[in-house]
């Protein structure tokens, strides 16, 4: 077996056993009757009812699903990707939640105030978030670098600071939609229609452009960590600072690039939520993909394509999710799958010994043990 094919089994593996285990969950607790039926309902939810459709059903019954799917799948790639990137150059970048925020008020901030063509709207607000992710990201590498402050404790801490900044100040208080008037709500302002990430599929679908330019920026970074200079001096930095120090990388730049642009993803999947389906800063962002991406990115093998499959599988199961409950099981299903998987992850030493070939050696009864070499007296 390749080293590639070691690699990227365990992964396999943890999923199809924690798909296995939540299988076997809702068989005990109702039967096993339901436990198929909503696991196919979780598949349609996700993939499109093609038994309806090639029955003669709308094109709506695939569209929709898929785009459901496609939208869950972009933030969990971009979050998953600013997790990856961190981890390359050696660290453990926890606050993808924090930047995040503030990379979807931002970029609610630019499409709701600013006046422009939706030719420059859209990228405005996209950069917008970018950096306001990133330096958000560059005071726990700052820290870190400074200071010696573990990255896993600042940006924890970091994540709080913009839970309580942004949703428990900011878009209740001065950046709430008509603030100082008598019909001032919770939440920012709507954006502008030239904000809006374009919808691929019209009304057939919500898919939008975010989709692509997730996969766009996943291909991106595995050709900067695989073909450029910059991303090999940053692999080399995770395996190994003082080794990478001795050999002239610059230790301290590639680690402020990484974590920046760890940063700058997580505020893109904040944008790509709220110029895409949210079109403002609500009064929460609801799901906390930014911890999602965790999971997502370990799965994935911390590498950019394998990051992106694994978004692609739990995107098409979260989004299908609300469909088990036509039969009576709980909607949060596909995250306790992904959590399994996970912890199953976590086993990877436990993979790969199970993995790992041993051929034994021929018995010969006829051979008589070598004997033992005398050690030498002084």
């Amino acid at each position: 077996m390749g080293d590639r094919s070691r690699a990227v089994l365990p992964s396999v593996f943890s999923v199809f056993l924690a798909l296995a285990v939540c299988w076997g969950f809702i068989a005990v607790t109702r039967d096993a009757e339901t436990a198929t039926e909503a696991y196919l309902h979780m598949l349609r939810g996700g993939l499109g009812d093609w038994a309806a459709y090639l029955d003669g059903g709308r094109v709506t019954l695939l569209t929709r699903p898929v785009g459901e799917a496609a939208i869950k799948a972009a933030l969990l790639l971009l979050t998953g990707l600013s997790v990856a990137v961190a981890f390359k150059v050696g660290l453990f970048n926890i606050g993808a939640q924090g930047q995040m925020l503030v990379g979807a008020l931002s970029a609610a901030v630019v499409g709701a105030h600013f006046k422009l063509p939706a030719l420059l709207h859209v990228p405005a607000a996209l950069l917008a978030a970018c950096v306001a992710g990133g330096l958000w990201a560059l005071i726990a590498a700052g820290l870190k670098l400074t200071r010696g402050v573990h990255e896993v404790i600042s940006t924890i801490m970091l994540n709080w600071v913009a839970v309580s900044l942004v949703d428990n100040w900011l878009v209740v208080g001065p950046l709430r939609a008509g603030a100082g008037t008598v019909l001032s709500t919770t939440g920012t302002a709507q954006i502008a229609t030239s904000a809006h990430l374009p919808r691929l599929l019209g009304d057939m679908s919500r898919l939008h452009l975010g989709f692509p330019l997730a996969l766009a920026v996943a291909l991106a970074i595995w050709v900067w960590l695989a073909r450029l200079r910059s991303g090999f001096e940053t692999r080399a930095v995770g395996l190994g600072a003082e080794a990478a120090r001795a050999a002239g990388i610059p230790v301290g730049r590639r680690t402020l690039e990484a974590m920046g642009l760890a940063g700058a993803l997580a505020g893109l999947a904040g944008a790509v939520l709220v110029l895409g389906t949210e079109l403002r800063y609500p009064g929460s962002l609801g799901a906390p993909y930014g911890f999602d991406g965790i999971a997502i990115s370990l799965i994935g093998g911390n590498h950019p394509l394998g990051v992106a499959l694994s978004a692609l599988f739990f995107g098409v199961l979260r989004a299908g999710g609300t469909r088990m409950q036509l039969l009576g099981v709980h909607k949060s299903y596909p995250e306790l799958i992904q959590g399994l998987a996970l912890l199953f992850v976590a086993g990877r030493l436990v993979w790969l010994a199970l993995l790992r070939r041993r051929p034994l050696a021929p018995m010969n009864p006829n051979k008589q043990p070598e004997p033992s070499p005398e050690v030498p007296r002084a």
